[in-house]
């Protein structure tokens, strides 16, 4: 079930539904929707791979050996969201350091797989090479601990993968998973002290409701979105409360909604922000996001990318 190769990761759904969606690995090991052709020139390349070291060191200066990390995807400006696709960042990966233990739909397996990608990969994995975005959450020594040792457990990460992907999942269902709930519920299960047993997803989304945790919240309007589950096998509508589909919204779980749980439920855990254009990188401190555009603030670092 685990994987160190060429990503075939979570992300956005071509229509902009907010959910993660199936990718594939290009034969140049970048990574693509399953049908979408390859758009990265070389120099966007080498900019989103400087983009990649740079985030690498800063995880490496922190002194941490875990952080929360999600990254950016198409654009999200109508759900109000940035980030797309979260995972855990492990310095003791075994894959390579800083690599990203994540969950992915693995399109020529038709089947979710849990997937250690380093760095540079998961940078590859912005769709947006000309202006992309990277969060990063450190937490306190018992929390990061805790979070370190599930996170390499390949037993626990496995135990909470479901065997049934949605891109939209809905968190508090057993019927499917998606990537970023995925996270939530290895969040769970470590910080609730959860034994697993039989029904380990279970027992994760009970604690997740008993602690108020607050999906992110995809309004769909007057857009038919709703039926795209009868013609794109990833996006799914029964596992929703039918009070919710009637208004033509989905409930999932997000990276925004990942940090704003454990922002409330993890006093003195800490938020570090990168984004990157063709010209400069921009490193951010707090829990303020960095402005659009990616424009430095007064107190923000700004690394010139040369030529």
């Amino acid at each position: 079930m685990f994987r160190h190769a060429r990503p075939r990761l979570c992300s956005w759904l071509l229509t902009g539904l907010a959910a993660c969606a199936p990718w594939a690995a290009s034969h140049a090991g970048v990574p693509r929707t399953c049908d979408q052709p390859e758009r990265l020139s070389p120099a966007q390349k080498d900019t989103l791979l400087r983009f990649g070291g740079i985030v690498k060191d800063e995880l490496e200066k922190s002194g941490q050996r875990v952080a929360l990390i999600s990254r950016s995807g198409l654009d999200l400006s109508r759900f109000a969201m940035r980030y797309s696709h979260a995972g855990v960042s492990l310095k003791a990966s075994e894959n390579t350091p800083w690599s990203v233990r994540q969950l992915y739909f693995a399109c020529d397996e038709q089947r979710p797989r849990i997937f250690d990608q380093g760095m540079s990969g998961f940078v590859l994995g912005l769709n947006e090479p000309a202006l992309g975005y990277v969060s990063i959450v450190f937490l306190p020594e018992a929390e990061a601990t805790a979070l370190e040792r599930a996170a390499l457990d390949n037993r626990q990460a496995l135990q909470l993968l479901s065997p049934a992907y949605s891109a939209n999942a809905y968190p508090f269902s057993l019927k499917y998973q998606n990537c970023n709930q995925w996270l939530m519920e290895l969040l769970a299960t470590t910080w609730g002290r959860l034994e697993g047993g039989d029904a380990p997803r279970a027992q994760a989304q009970g604690w997740l409701k008993e602690k108020g945790y607050a999906p992110s919240v995809m309004a769909l309007g007057a857009r038919p979105m709703m039926w795209l589950g009868a013609f794109v096998p990833w996006v799914h509508s029964d596992d929703h409360p039918s009070e919710d589909t009637a208004q033509a919204l989905y409930r999932v779980s997000m990276p925004a909604s990942i940090e704003a749980f454990v922002q409330a439920q993890v006093p003195g855990a800490t938020r570090l922000e990168l984004c990157h254009t063709e010209r400069h990188v921009v490193i951010h401190s707090g829990w303020e996001p960095i402005a659009e555009g990616c424009v430095p603030g007064e107190r923000d670092t700004v690394i010139t990318l040369e030529p």
